[in-house]
């Protein structure tokens, strides 16, 4: 098993972009993006490896780093591109979204990437910002070059996915979050096993020879299962009214990186994830700029 040390840092990768939403608000976005701010907010400062725009919402993207004390050394700009977009629309509380094409963070330079801390590393990243062969071959070379441990967060966007290139995201992470639908679609693309969700879990698990897979189920809360044969699992808090669902999944997510940097209990990383995720399912956007929050969140966990 990979051993950690509280100087483990993680580094980000992935797109930095501006969420649309149907009323008009545009709220700054993009999985690395929020879990950065959830890692800040919580004492970890992580190392975003991303690209903006030359243009007003690219600078928008530098006031929040700056806001949150985020380092911006691995943020590139693009003197071409324009920054990332999204337009939300939410259906029955469900964001769906629509993903614009080349962008800003479809053309990361390896070159450009800080040099990772000599003291350890670990590396997350998704599928949408390998959508472009550019950036895609950007992410090989820094794992090829400083081989860290690799969390997988899936996050399939259609239609910015490949099974092919799927496939070698799967079977060189450490850890793998995905959510239960995202699971059937792999489960179709490997052939798995096994009629229940942990059933496919595992099988995937063991072919990709990862630490561990987390599910997540929604309203029916998340599972893990991991190399020692155990299963965890947590319910969804039933007292959250949900104002949306977006970024749920990335605060989920960044609730396991500190499980990983911090060495907690499988279980009790689970129970601090789906608390961190309920929290922003209680709120419009991807995350909330109240320290006072976090500030609790650390007394609690004792970090």
């Amino acid at each position: 098993m990979t051993e950690f040390t509280a100087s483990l840092r993680p580094i980000l990768f992935g797109e930095l972009l501006l969420d649309h939403f149907p009323d008009g608000s545009v709220v700054l976005g993009g999985a690395p993006l929020n879990v950065a701010c959830h890692l800040r907010g919580l004492g970890i400062q992580p190392l975003l490896v991303s690209r903006i725009g030359d243009d007003e919402e690219g600078r928008l993207v530098r006031e929040a780093l700056q806001f949150w004390d985020l380092d911006e050394q691995g943020v590139q700009t693009d003197p071409e591109r324009i920054t990332g977009a999204v337009q939300v629309q939410l259906e029955r509380g469900e964001p769906v979204f629509r993903i614009e094409p080349d962008r800003a963070y479809d053309f990361i330079e390896a070159h450009d990437v800080p040099q990772f801390p000599m003291g350890g590393a670990i590396l997350y990243h998704g599928t949408l910002a390998v959508r472009n062969p550019v950036s895609r071959q950007a992410l090989d070379y820094l794992i090829k070059r400083h081989r860290p441990p690799v969390f997988l967060d899936v996050n399939l966007r259609s239609p910015w996915w490949q099974a092919e290139e799927l496939r070698t995201l799967l079977e060189r992470a450490n850890w793998i979050k995905l959510n239960a639908q995202e699971l059937d679609v792999v489960a179709d693309i490997y052939r798995l096993p096994g009629k229940l969700p942990e059933e496919r879990a595992e099988a995937l698990r063991a072919l990709c020879r990862a630490e561990y897979i987390v599910v997540t189920q929604g309203e029916s809360g998340a599972f893990a299962v991991c190399a020692a044969g155990d299963v965890a699992r947590v319910r969804a808090d039933a007292s959250v009214t949900v104002v949306d669902t977006v970024g749920a999944g990335d605060a989920f997510s960044a609730a396991l990186l500190l499980g990983l940097i911090w060495r907690w209990p499988l279980q009790d990383t689970l129970e601090r994830a789906r608390d961190l995720a309920g929290f922003i399912c209680g709120v419009r956007g991807a995350v909330k700029r109240d320290f006072g929050f976090y500030r609790r969140l650390r007394e609690s966990w004792r970090i």
